[in-house]
């Protein structure tokens, strides 16, 4: 599932070594596979073919403009949930008719601009925002196209922070709530709402909710048309799992073999419906990684402590989520390869470490109780499915600088972005 393997007991992200893109960026730094990208997208494009969906990248998930430009040269769409975000995906080349912007705060700046670029749907999460929307879309002279976000009620089964099709959850409205939507602003004469938006959660790692959000949605959309509304989108978001450990997640065609035979017969005939999906995860997760190097090894009572120099500035998940991410060393030797990512591996010489950064906190980590082969000062590990909402939600707390990006390609590495230097942290403070 992904370009990161050990050769001769080193790790190569493509053909080039992790030590090698150390020495070059520095640490920690974000590493990226434009290989593993690219089978991701193509996987998920096959998988979903007969639906002819229109994919739209999860900006959110992992920004780089770099990879970005990359996913928009595969011909990906982007979701985006700011005018940041939006920023972005233009200045990566992206089509605005193949942008999707949801999010439940979007301001009348960024309305503006979403309008002004002409993007191709706005995902509407309450009625509220979607008055806003037709005011200030009269007031340009821009007419435009938007989807509800509806709450399907189901539980995804994943972390309550990103479950979101639930129906107290702060996206969307309620199953109930939605007929009454489609009936009082259906015919708006600047906003055309004639799209249903479902993003139940993520990461997802069982097909069952998607079958059932899918079904609730198909009722409503039969429902609405006795009363001539049409719905022509169906946005099923995101979500898809990616493999934190070693065969974690559905594939692509798995997720596909639900969901497109509730679809199929809806997107032929002569007004088919469109359908878009929004992956972010399940592109960009298995596709990087964060190496980071030990500082300090120290014994504290019967625990052993690897102090890093990154931490939860640098990856916020195993902290904020309690999320698993699998660590090892880069350069272990043949021995001491692992056989595959897991939480407990049964090889001998490892010792139960903690992995810890450099922050002022005790919830500082990123593996807690871990199975290690003992490291020493000076040794890079390697963290693994960092490329979802890594550098994304990576801070500057305890004024350390932000990581460096890389980008590999085969046997080419390119820094993406540079490592930041105090000048940087201080530059848009007001002396």
């Amino acid at each position: 599932m992904d370009e990161f393997r050990y050769q001769h007991g080193v790790l190569h992200c493509e053909a080039v070594p992790a030590a090698d893109l150390a020495r070059l960026a520095g640490t920690p730094c974000y590493v990226y596979s434009q290989s593993t990208l690219t089978q991701h997208f193509e996987r998920l494009r096959d998988a979903f073919a007969p639906l002819s969906p229109l994919l739209c990248y999860s900006v959110k998930c992992c920004s780089n403009l770099a990879i970005l430009r990359h996913l928009v040269s595969l011909g990906s769409g982007m979701d985006v949930v700011s005018g940041g975000e939006l920023q972005r995906a233009r200045l990566a080349g992206c089509d605005p008719a193949k942008i999707v912007y949801a999010g439940v705060g979007k301001s009348d700046e960024e309305i503006r601009l979403a309008l002004t670029e002409r993007i191709g749907l706005f995902n509407i999460e309450s009625e509220m925002e979607f008055e806003n929307l037709s005011r200030i879309a009269k007031e340009m002279g821009l007419k435009t196209s938007a989807a509800l976000r509806v709450n399907p009620d189901v539980d995804p089964k994943t972390h309550r922070y990103t479950t979101t099709g639930k129906r107290e959850s702060k996206f969307g409205v309620d199953l109930e709530r939605a007929e009454a939507f489609f009936a009082k602003y259906g015919h708006d004469p600047m906003v055309s709402l004639r799209g249903i938006h479902l993003h139940i959660g993520s990461p997802v790692y069982s097909t069952a909710p998607y079958l059932e959000s899918v079904e609730k949605a198909l009722r409503l959309m039969d429902a609405l048309a006795e009363r001539g509304i049409t719905i022509t989108t169906l946005d099923l978001g995101g979500g898809f799992g990616a493999d934190y450990e070693s065969d974690q997640s559905p594939l692509a065609i798995d997720y596909a073999q639900t969901i497109v035979p509730l679809l199929a017969g809806r997107c032929t005939g002569s007004s088919p419906l469109r359908v878009i999906l929004e992956p972010g995860r399940t592109i960009a997760a298995n596709a990087g990684i964060l190496l980071t190097r030990v500082e300090y090894v120290k014994q504290s009572g019967d625990r052993t402590f690897a102090i890093c120099d990154a931490g939860m500035h640098s990856l916020l998940r195993p902290s904020h989520y309690g999320a698993f991410h699998f660590v090892w060393p880069v350069a272990p030797g043949e021995s001491m390869v692992p056989p595959r990512r897991a939480r407990e591996l049964v090889m001998p010489g490892l010792v139960r470490t903690e992995v810890v950064g450099p922050l002022c906190e005790t919830g500082d980590f990123l593996a807690e109780d871990r199975l290690l082969p003992t490291v020493a000062r000076g040794d890079l590990l390697a963290v693994y499915t960092a490329g979802a909402y890594g550098m994304t939600m990576a801070s500057r707390y305890n004024s350390h600088p932000l990581p460096a990006e890389v980008l590999v390609n085969g046997t080419t590495a390119t820094i993406i972005r540079r490592r930041e230097s105090f000048a940087d942290l201080i530059a848009h403070e007001v002396s």
